[in-house]
């Protein structure tokens, strides 16, 4: 479990192929603080720390992992958001991660807004039961809200210290970010769905 507030932005030192998917070299000054086992959230995806030395963690990436999230294009000296596993005695001040990214999105524009900057995000239909206006999403790991909701599109003002202290500040249009809806409205739509489902044999039955 996560935040979504980004502890310290890493930069790739090797990604590396294997026929089981990618080991990944991040060098970051949490390696220190990780050990092998430690659960690690990269651009918002969970990974398990393979091995930890004083300045570099290294992690594997599934086939599956690969192909639903942006993990898969990594590239050396890319820069990447961090964020270890949310300790019981920690505050909560982002919102509740998981680092199981649901989907994809493509920033379609950034803009610029007094200090401030604007991303606009296009994504997946299907998510559209999750998302609401000035609800929760995280965007490459990072805890943001959704400031404006539209058809296939959401926007997200990114705040000045986000904005230094994260990657968000590299992306620009055309680029796929990953997307995980916030947990609780995904309780909700699924309780829903199943209350349709009885309904309708309920109804069924009579």
């Amino acid at each position: 479990m996560f935040t979504g507030l980004i502890e310290t932005v890493g930069e790739i030192a090797e990604v590396h192929a294997s026929p089981g998917g990618y080991r990944l070299r991040i060098r970051t000054p949490l390696a220190s603080d990780l050990a092998q086992g430690d659960s690690l959230a990269v651009n918002g995806v969970c990974l398990t720390v393979i091995a930890a030395d004083r300045d570099e963690v290294h992690a594997d990436i599934g086939p599956e992992t690969a192909r639903v999230t942006t993990l898969g294009s990594l590239r050396r000296q890319q820069r990447v958001n961090l964020e270890r596993s949310l300790r019981a005695d920690g505050r909560v001040g982002g919102h509740f991660v998981q680092g199981h990214v649901d989907a994809t999105g493509v920033v379609e524009d950034t803009r610029s807004d007094g200090d401030s900057h604007w991303l606009t995000i296009s994504f997946d239909r299907d998510l559209a039961p999750y998302l609401i206006r000035k609800g929760s999403i995280a965007v490459e790991g990072v805890s943001l809200t959704i400031a404006r909701l539209g058809e296939g599109v959401f926007d997200v003002m990114i705040i000045p210290f986000t904005w230094a202290n994260t990657s968000l500040s590299s992306l620009n249009a055309g680029d796929r970010v990953n997307i995980e809806c916030d947990m609780i409205g995904k309780y909700v739509a699924r309780s829903l769905e199943l209350a349709d489902a009885n309904a309708v044999r309920a109804d069924f039955k009579v």
